[in-house]
C-alpha cells in the first residue's frame, strides 16, 4: 500500500502542466520552484533581522551595515527566483522572444518600479543621505530617514509619523540635511523689543537665557552665541538670537526654536524690557498749551505707582527644552533605533 502510494506521488509529480519550447514544467518542479522561493524569501528575512541587530548595537558602522543588509536581502531573494527557474527545467534561450515581447509591454507599465529602485541602489552607494539623517524637502516633509527602500524612503518625523517619499524625488529634488556628517547646524530665533530700550542690556539678557539651556553649545572662535539687531519694523527692533544647539536638538527643529523662545520671552520679562504689540499708535505734541505729565493730570490720567513697578516673575517651566533633553537622552542610548520625541 505505501509503495504504490509512493509511485502515484512519483507520477504525478511528473504531470506536465505546461510546455514552453523545448521545457516542460512539470508539477513537481513547479512545487520545488515554490519552496525554493519560500526558503529565499525566509533566509532574506532572517539575515535581514539578525543584521538590523548588529546596526543597533554598532552606532559608527552603521551606514556599512545598513548597506550590506539591503544587498545581502535582496541577493538572497535574485538568487532564489534564478534557482528556482533552474528546478523548473525551463530553457532560458528558448523564452528570448517571449522575453522580448513581454519586456517591451513591462517597460512601460514598470518603469516608473524600476525608476524607484535604481535610485533606491543610488542613495544606498552615495551616502549624502543616510539613516538617521535628519532631512528636510522644499515640499515641507522633514523627520529622520527611517529605512531606505526599493520604492520608497522612510521619514519618521517629529509627531512620530512615517512619511513614504518616492526615492526618486531624493536624487531629483532639492534636499536639505539637517546633520550631514554630524556636524552643528546655526539656527536663527527672532523676537522683537520696544523701541527705546539699551540693546546692550537686551543682549546680555537673552545671552545668559540661551547658555541656560542645556543644549546650546559652548562658544568658540568659529561658533558663538550672538544677538543681532536685524530690523526696524512699525513697532519695535526686530532682533534675532543666533544659536548653534547640540546635534539632538537640530533633529528638532520645532521644540528647539519653541524652547529658545520661551527661554527668550522669559528673560525678557524678567529684565523688564517690553514687548510691543502691532499698533497704531497717536501722539498729541501739546494739548490746550500743556505737554507731558501735565496734560495727562488735565486729562485725570495718573499714573498707578504699583502698575509702573516691574513684576519679577517666577522662574517657568520650559516644556519644550524638557522634551528636548529626554529626546537627547534617548538618542544616547540607542542613537539609530530611537524615534523623534513628540512636539519637534
Amino acid at each position: 500500500m505505501g509503495d504504490q502510494l509512493v509511485t502515484d506521488l512519483f507520477r504525478f509529480s511528473r504531470f506536465e502542466l505546461v510546455q514552453l519550447g523545448k521545457s516542460s514544467i512539470t508539477v513537481g518542479g513547479l512545487a520545488a520552484a515554490i519552496v525554493i522561493i519560500a526558503l529565499a524569501v525566509l533566509a532574506s528575512r532572517i539575515v535581514a533581522s539578525a543584521l538590523r541587530r548588529v546596526r543597533g548595537r554598532a552606532s559608527q558602522a552603521a551606514p556599512s551595515i545598513y548597506i550590506f543588509e539591503k544587498l545581502a536581502t535582496y541577493g538572497l531573494v535574485v538568487f532564489g527566483i534564478i534557482a528556482a527557474f533552474s528546478t523548473l527545467g525551463l530553457d532560458l534561450s528558448s523564452l528570448t522572444l517571449f522575453a522580448g515581447a513581454l519586456g517591451v509591454g513591462l517597460g512601460f507599465g514598470m518603469q516608473g518600479i524600476v525608476k524607484e529602485f535604481i535610485s533606491g541602489l543610488v542613495l544606498l552607494f552615495d551616502k549624502l543621505i543616510r539613516i538617521g539623517d535628519y532631512i528636510e524637502l522644499q515640499t515641507g516633509e522633514r523627520g529622520i530617514v527611517a529605512e531606505i527602500g526599493p520604492r520608497a524612503t522612510r521619514v519618521r518625523n517629529n509627531d512620530d509619523l512615517d512619511v513614504l517619499i518616492p526615492n526618486s524625488r531624493l536624487i531629483e529634488a532639492p534636499v536639505t540635511n539637517w546633520t550631514h556628517q554630524n556636524g552643528a547646524r546655526r539656527m536663527h530665533i527672532p523676537f522683537i523689543v520696544a523701541y527705546g530700550v539699551d540693546k546692550e542690556k537686551v543682549r546680555e539678557a537673552v545671552l545668559r537665557a540661551a547658555h541656560d539651556i542645556p543644549f546650546t553649545l559652548k562658544d568658540t572662535s568659529a561658533r558663538k552665541t550672538q544677538v543681532w539687531l536685524v530690523g526696524f519694523a512699525t513697532h519695535g527692533l526686530n532682533f534675532e538670537l543666533v544659536v548653534w544647539p547640540a546635534l539632538e536638538a537640530v533633529k528638532r527643529p520645532n521644540a528647539t526654536h519653541a524652547a529658545y523662545t520661551w527661554a527668550i520671552e522669559d528673560a525678557l520679562r524678567a529684565g523688564g524690557f517690553e514687548i510691543p504689540l502691532p499698533q497704531q499708535e497717536l501722539r498729541v505734541r501739546s494739548f490746550f498749551g500743556e505737554q507731558g505729565e501735565a496734560a495727562r493730570r488735565t486729562l485725570g490720567l495718573h499714573a498707578d505707582p504699583e502698575e509702573t513697578q516691574v513684576q519679577t516673575p517666577s522662574r517657568s517651566v520650559n516644556d519644550a527644552a524638557e522634551d528636548l533633553v529626554r529626546g537627547a537622552e534617548q538618542d544616547a542610548d540607542d542613537p539609530l533605533q530611537a524615534k523623534p520625541r513628540p512636539g519637534g
